[in-house]
């Protein structure tokens, strides 16, 4: 469908809502870093036989993740909709679907930054345990450092998520491109905006993980340089 068959108020609509889709995923994407990392960590070093070994910890913190994961997210949005109100003053538009977005991904991205640091070489982490790293030190110098591709990687799949989340936010409120499509593509039975939404959220999603593709291998071949004593 090409875009010059949509009126300049339904482009404009368009340009609009594709703002508020990345205002969304773009805030909800760092919160959700900034929490889910810190999250995976803990559930890397308490796990059995690892730096800071908490089985009691490690269960606990495992269990609320995988239950927020396994929630479905239009159901956590209703549900958390008296958090919300609290944390932003309302329950609709872009800045309310933020928390949901984000307490959503966090688990998510916890698991996946978990999973590139138990893959990190064992025989790294005791070496710097030998020459007397704190556990600190190992967290900061040899686990995030050595799993940063994978983590790159997580932080990929988790925009990626996002953007389909976000759509799902817009169906109820949230705003963006989800938003558009129900109120032109459904409601006011306009295919050709559905169609241009679908579009976007397409090419969206390939430009992500295209550019968190390249920046994986960036940050992996100069790791490996760096094992080879290169700079």
């Amino acid at each position: 469908m090409p875009f010059d068959l949509l009126s300049p108020a339904v482009t404009a609509a368009l340009v609009e809502s594709l703002k508020q889709t990345a205002f969304m995923v773009s805030v909800a994407a760092v919160l959700s870093t900034l929490l889910g990392l810190p999250l995976g960590i803990l559930l890397v070093v308490t796990a059995p036989g690892h730096i800071a070994e908490r089985p009691a910890v490690n269960r606990v913190v495992g269990t609320v993740v995988n239950l927020v994961r396994s929630t479905p997210f239009i159901i956590m949005m209703v549900a958390i909709i008296p958090f919300t109100r609290l944390v932003v003053g309302t329950t609709v538009g872009t800045a309310a679907a933020i928390v949901p977005l984000t307490l959503a991904i966090t688990p998510l991205f916890a698991r996946l930054a978990e999973t590139a640091m138990r893959e990190v070489d064992r025989g790294v982490i005791e070496a710097a345990e030998a020459i007397g790293a704190s556990p600190w030190e190992i967290v900061v110098k040899v686990l995030v450092p050595e799993a940063l591709p994978g983590i790159v990687a997580g932080v990929t799949v988790a925009l990626v998520s996002l953007i389909g989340y976000s759509t799902m936010a817009g169906t109820v409120g949230g705003g963006g491109l989800g938003d558009l499509g129900v109120r032109y593509g459904y409601q006011r039975f306009m295919p050709e905006v559905m169609v241009a939404v679908v579009v976007v959220l397409v090419v969206l999603v390939q430009a992500v993980q295209i550019v968190g593709d390249a920046v994986a291998r960036a940050v992996n071949h100069r790791i490996a340089r760096r094992r080879r004593g290169g700079v």
